[in-house]
């Protein structure tokens, strides 16, 4: 996409103008509360409405205003989870660790397998992916991530709990599925302690397609931020479904929502990351009628 092209996309569409910005730190000195109005306006085409709450993404800002626990800051990040999930369920639901760096340039890339993914424990969508470490670039690499690591993702959609998260970088091995080369990432959205809707991403490097089924594994027909179903494609429910279900209520309990990620590898169960906000509670549904559907199921806090 040119430059001109890019402008152009980004006038016409109010989506992409807030990003943008808080991207330069140009919307930093505006209060949570005014900011996400602004950017609720801005992604959802109407008003937010903090008084009376009923669409589930109208809960979620109402949650990042008035539901801030300091405990979930160790639960978004990256890193400080892993210690969590060993406490709460064993290391045994963790991706093996590589190591983990304040800085790309303390990272000894001779010492990392001709394989790995690289992240960033403080933000949302940073990750870098080696599949031969002989045509990787580690320059770019360690561009990319620097950039990363100075940008506070707390001001992108103000999630209160990644103000305090410390950037660094983890290391972890790539791991794949039965297709030998992606790896489905199975999304359990949590209602006060209820497990009640999985989203499955798959096709991550071809164009990103998203099935959700409900906790019998039926198909559900909705769509979330344009990731589209692709219907030729049946997934059997995993083996690991009902272990996946028991882990997902057991860290949800103590929250009136919650997103927790995993993995399957062969038989085996992994857990990814924690997100108390999916896509920052900014989510276009299609039908719209969903928006309202998951509101009813999130209950607020006195």
């Amino acid at each position: 996409m040119g430059v001109l092209s890019g402008i152009k996309k980004v006038l016409k569409d109010p989506f992409y103008i807030v990003p943008i910005l808080c991207h330069f730190h140009l919307l930093d000195w505006i209060p949570d509360k005014a900011f996400l109005k602004l950017s609720y306006r801005a992604y959802m085409g109407q008003r937010l409405n903090l008084e009376s709450t009923k669409l589930f993404t109208e809960k979620l800002q109402w949650l990042k205003l008035y539901n801030r626990n300091p405990n979930h800051t160790r639960l978004v990040d990256k890193y400080e989870v892993r210690a969590y999930i060993t406490e709460q369920f064993g290391a045994k639901y963790l991706i093996p660790l590589l190591g983990v760096w304040d800085n790309p340039g303390d990272i000894d890339f001779s010492a990392l397998p001709d394989q790995f993914v690289l992240k960033c424990t403080h933000d949302s969508g940073t990750y870098i992916i080696c599949r031969d470490k002989k045509t990787f670039n580690i320059a770019a690499a360690k561009k990319n991530l620097k950039k990363s690591l100075r940008y506070n993702y707390y001001w992108h959609g103000r999630e209160y709990h990644y103000k305090k998260v410390k950037p660094r970088l983890v290391c972890e091995e790539l791991m794949v599925d039965e297709s030998g080369t992606d790896l489905k990432d199975y999304k359990v959205f949590c209602f006060n302690g209820k497990p009640t809707f999985i989203l499955v991403d798959f096709n991550r490097t071809t164009g990103h397609n998203r099935n959700i089924y409900d906790t019998d594994w039926q198909y559900v027909p909705f769509v979330m931020n344009r990731y589209y179903p692709d219907p030729s494609t049946v997934f059997d429910k995993p083996k690991c479904f009902d272990e996946m279900l028991d882990i997902a209520g057991k860290i949800s309990k103590d929250h009136p929502f919650i997103r927790v990620d995993f993995f399957i590898v062969g038989s085996k169960l992994y857990i990814g990351e924690l997100t108390f906000f999916h896509g920052t509670g900014l989510i276009i549904f299609e039908p719209p009628e969903y928006n309202a559907m998951l509101g009813d199921m999130l209950i607020l806090p006195e």
